[in-house]
This record gives C-alpha cells, sequence and structure tokens, in this order.
C-alpha cells in the first residue's frame, strides 16, 4: 500500500494551486516564444520548413530532460526541478535577444533546445506533483486534478500563441522577449516563497540505472504514448501550417489563429475528460478511444484523396481529432500517475514522459518528409499508423478499479 500525502486537504488544494499557477505562467511563455520564433525567422527569410526545423533540438533535448528530470526530482525535489526549468526558459527568452546577426541557424537551436530542457522539467515537476499532494485512496480526485492541470496547460498554450503574436505586432521581437523573461522570473521567484522544499524527494537516493522502469504497466503506457503524441506532430507540426500556406494561402494570423484556437479548445476537452466519461481511467478505456482516434486521420485522408474541398475537410477533421485526441491524452496522464507509487513517481512521470518526447521527435521529422513526399494525406495515414499502434500496445494495460468521478 503506497504512503498517504503528507498533506492536510487544505494545504495540498493550496500547494495544488500554486503548482498550477506556476504551470500555467510557463506554459503562456512557452506558446508565446513559439509564435514568436515562427513569424519573426519567416520574416528573416526562413522557409516554413527551415523554421520547423528550429523546433528540433527543443524535442530531442525532451527526451533527455525528462530521461534526468524524473532522477533529479526523486534526489532534489519536484519544486526545486520546476523552479529550475522557470528559470532556464527566462535564460532561453533572453538568449533570443541577441542581434539579428547572432541568429544563425546554430545558435538559434542551442536557445531552443534550452527552452525544451525548461519545458519538460517544469511540466514533469508539475505533474508528479499531483500525485504527491493526494492521498492514495483519492484515485478520483487525482484523475480531476490532472485532467484539470493538463487541460488548463494547453488551452492557456493556445492563448501563448496568441500573446506571442500579439506582443510582435504591439512591442516588437525582442520587447516581447523581454516582457515575457520578466513575467516568469517574477513568477518563479513567488512559487520558490509559496512552496515547501523536498516535494517528491524520494527517502532512499536513487541510482540513475533506476530510471528505467521495471513496470510492465509503465513501459506499455510509455510505448503507447510515444506513437499517441507522434501520432499527432507527424501531422500537425509541419504538414498542416505548410499545406494552410503553400495550398489554401492562409496568412500567418490566420495560421497561428486557428491552430490557438485548436488548443485552447483541445485543452477545454481535455480538462473535462472526467465529467465526459463519468468515471475512473482505465486501461480498457485507453484502448478503446485509442482505436475511435484512429478513424479521424483515415477519414480526412481519404476524403483529401477523393477530392474534396480542402478547408472543411481540415476544421472538421480537426475538431473530431482534437476531441478525441484530448480524451486519450487525459487517460494516459492519469495512468501514469495511477500505476506509480508515491515514492517513485517522479522517475515514473519522467520515464513517461521521455517516451512521450521521443514521440513528438519522430513526429516531427516525419511531418516534414512525409510531406515533401506525399504531401498532407501522407502524413495523414502516417498519423493514422501511429495512433492504431498505439491501440494495439494498449491492449495490455491494466484495468483499475472503476469509481465515479
Amino acid at each position: 500500500m503506497p504512503p498517504t500525502s503528507n498533506f492536510t486537504p487544505r494545504t495540498s488544494h493550496f500547494h495544488y494551486l500554486v503548482v498550477t499557477a506556476g504551470y500555467w505562467a510557463f506554459t503562456i511563455t512557452d506558446g508565446a516564444i513559439r509564435m514568436l520564433v515562427v513569424l519573426h525567422f519567416h520574416l528573416l527569410g526562413y522557409s516554413p520548413f527551415e523554421v520547423a526545423m528550429l523546433f528540433l533540438f527543443y524535442e530531442f533535448f525532451g527526451i533527455v530532460t525528462n530521461l534526468v528530470g524524473g532522477w533529479l526530482g526523486a534526489r532534489i525535489g519536484l519544486n526545486l526541478t520546476m523552479q529550475i526549468g522557470m528559470g532556464l526558459q527566462v535564460l532561453a527568452l533572453s538568449a533570443l535577444m541577441a542581434p539579428d546577426s547572432w541568429l544563425s541557424v546554430a545558435y538559434v537551436m542551442a536557445a531552443q533546445a534550452l527552452s525544451g530542457i525548461a519545458k519538460d522539467l517544469n511540466k514533469m515537476s508539475a505533474k508528479a506533483s499531483v500525485k504527491t499532494l493526494v492521498s492514495s485512496d483519492r484515485e478520483s480526485q487525482l484523475f480531476r486534478w490532472v485532467a484539470l492541470l493538463t487541460g488548463s496547460k494547453n488551452a492557456l498554450k493556445g492563448g501563448g500563441f496568441f500573446l506571442g503574436a500579439l506582443l510582435l505586432e504591439q512591442l516588437g521581437f525582442r520587447s516581447a522577449l523581454g516582457t515575457l523573461a520578466g513575467l516568469l522570473a517574477l513568477v518563479l521567484l513567488i512559487t520558490a516563497l509559496l512552496l515547501p522544499t523536498g516535494v517528491g524527494k524520494m527517502k532512499a537516493k536513487p541510482k540513475f540505472t533506476q530510471v528505467f522502469s521495471t513496470i510492465p504497466a509503465i513501459n506499455r503506457l510509455s510505448a503507447a504514448r510515444f506513437f499517441l503524441f507522434g501520432s499527432r506532430d507527424i501531422w500537425f507540426v509541419v504538414g498542416l501550417p505548410v499545406f494552410l500556406y503553400e495550398t489554401l494561402a492562409w496568412s500567418f494570423m490566420q495560421i497561428g489563429s486557428f491552430m490557438s484556437l485548436w488548443v485552447i479548445g483541445y485543452g477545454v476537452v481535455q480538462a473535462s475528460a472526467p465529467r465526459l466519461l463519468r468515471q475512473q481511467g482505465n486501461g480498457g478505456l485507453a484502448r478503446f478511444w485509442a482505436f475511435a482516434l484512429a478513424l479521424s486521420p483515415a477519414l480526412m485522408a481519404v476524403a483529401l484523396m477523393r477530392g474534396g474541398t480542402p478547408a472543411p475537410i481540415l476544421i472538421i477533421g480537426l475538431i473530431l481529432f482534437g476531441i478525441l485526441f484530448a480524451i486519450n491524452s487525459a487517460l494516459h496522464s492519469y495512468l501514469i500517475l495511477a500505476y506509480s507509487d508515491h515514492d517513485r513517481v517522479a522517475m515514473n512521470v519522467g520515464f513517461y514522459y521521455m517516451a512521450n518526447a521521443g514521440g513528438r521527435l519522430v513526429g516531427t521529422i516525419g511531418s516534414g518528409w512525409l510531406y515533401q513526399q506525399y504531401g498532407l494525406t501522407g502524413c495523414l495515414w502516417g498519423s493514422t499508423l501511429f495512433v492504431l499502434l498505439a491501440a494495439l500496445i494498449s491492449s495490455g494495460l491494466p484495468d483499475l478499479k472503476r469509481q465515479s468521478v
């Protein structure tokens, strides 16, 4: 039986709010910096594909960070790793304020690598912290809290896209970066003062070799997560925005606004997943919803191949994909915490999000290659294959005792 949380219900709620607020602030800067980089570097003459490749190290270093981050969080505490992530993001924002003559591809990729490390340290720490704040007999509360944290994060990331475009238009590239860096530094100071030390810290110092999980359910869930997030990025990161720009002749603001609204809607559905499902997440649900998700990219690919009008196909298809993907993601985010005990939660979550980052990396590269070779329909068929693999892997996930939520 895992130990219960060391916090009283009142302090648990307060610390959850502090963690969530810190995660929100970070997420807004993460969305804003992506939009700032995309728009500014296009103006500097980068092609859409070259702009996408600037995020390659952002995704690659997410794999390394999650592998090391869970182990680090278990040794020094999740509150400290979350604050380190915020500090690194401030540095990444500051680095991009350099003169244009400094902004070579290698320099920007390095700054984005720093931002990727920061993002995954912050995400791993925030989500693992939720497990430590909930008693082991309150699994339905755990589902609600992690769904709210994850869903609100995605909604705010979409808001960050809007903020980045707005700041770029009103203040310019460097002033926008400076504003974001200053606000995040303030949030870092506040969370450092309000959060207790040692959250998620293991009593015994774990060895680095322990970062690799020996629990079959966690390994299987991590593999499913790899293909789930690969299925999104394999068409969403490069294929979709380039298609909207080159084929449908949408402006950058139209593309940014459309994708922002999609991310916000996806986040709202994700936060509402416990109410929509009306039961605790389990392995069987993860398998069912993964198979349901596979229908969305497949139907879009068939409709495009049959000569349908692209704009309504993509808008309707994206809405369907977003709803189904949000439910899948919320179930996964809950199950990784439910399968973990309190003492090893940081390391298990780090291992799991390493797989998540790996899926995003493969999806990003695959999106560029498939779009170049086979167009958007090729990306959509790649997405379908990845979702089906996630569903098949999920077939072996164990169920949990069901509760109403």
